[in-house]
């Protein structure tokens, strides 16, 4: 099996993800994945599109992940490591499918409009 490299997007978070079997470490920004996500939930995202298709320990991932927060990067990581396994092996669709992790969530920031405080908050009216 050659390397795979899959991109995965969530809010302004992009990672870049390359696998190839192995013993199943993973090093995101040139970090054991345990230091970087320090949190169980955080890890539990990333470890959860191979416990779906019982592939725990078969590959090594080198990931590059860039912008947003530590969530949006953990999602951004799930989601390249499931498209991945898509690409490994088709059969993995049908476990992963389901339980919405091959779907890209397009929800971003709104942006702040002038005149406005915030994306939807206008400033205080006063009538006189």
């Amino acid at each position: 099996m050659d390397t795979v490299h899959t991109i995965g997007r969530r809010k302004t978070s992009v990672a870049r993800i390359f696998v190839s079997e192995g013993k199943g470490s993973i090093t995101v920004n040139k970090k054991d994945y345990t230091t970087y996500f320090p949190t169980p939930t955080l890890q539990y995202k990333i470890q959860q599109p191979f416990v779906l298709t019982n592939t725990e320990g078969n590959y090594d991932l080198k990931v590059t992940v860039k912008g947003g927060g530590s969530n949006g990067q953990a999602e951004a990581v799930r989601l390249a490591i499931s498209r991945a396994l898509c690409q490994i092996n088709e059969e993995h669709r049908t476990e992963l499918k389901p339980e919405g992790l091959l779907t890209r969530d397009p929800r971003m920031v709104e942006r702040k409009k002038f005149g406005q405080k915030k994306a939807r908050k206008k400033f205080q009216f006063s009538k006189r």
